[in-house]
C-alpha cells in the first residue's frame, strides 16, 4: 500500500491558505504510508507530465489534522516518489493541530 488511507474529501476546516503563503512554509520529511489522499482520482496526463510542477509549487500541500497527515495537494508527486520506489518524500505541512489546537474538542 502506497498510502495509509485514500479518502475523497478535506475534513479539515477551511485554511484558506493562499499559494504564497504555502510557500513560506519550509519542506519536511513525510511517510507516503502515513498519508491520507484527499482525491480519489487522478489524471494520468498530470502524473505523466514532467513540466506538470512548472507552474506550481515543487512541495506536494499536507495538512495535519487530529494527529493525521491529508495530502491535499500534489498526489502526482508523491506516485511519481512511490514510482521510483522511494516511502519518503518533502513536503510542506500545515499543522492545523498547532494553529488550532482546542478545534476538535469544539
Amino acid at each position: 500500500m502506497i498510502f495509509k488511507a485514500v479518502g475523497d474529501s478535506r475534513p479539515y476546516p477551511d485554511h484558506a491558505l493562499s499559494l504564497q503563503a504555502w510557500g513560506k512554509i519550509a519542506p519536511e520529511q513525510v511517510r507516503l504510508d502515513q498519508l491520507i489522499t484527499t482525491q480519489k482520482n487522478l489524471n494520468l496526463e498530470t502524473l505523466l507530465d514532467e513540466d506538470s510542477t512548472f507552474y506550481g509549487d515543487l512541495f506536494p500541500h499536507v495538512v495535519r489534522f487530529g494527529g493525521k497527515l491529508y495530502l491535499e495537494d500534489g498526489v502526482h508527486r508523491a506516485l511519481r516518489t512511490a514510482l521510483h520506489r522511494r516511502a519518503i518524500m518533502y513536503a510542506r505541512v500545515l499543522d492545523l493541530d498547532k494553529l488550532h489546537p482546542g478545534l476538535l474538542a469544539s
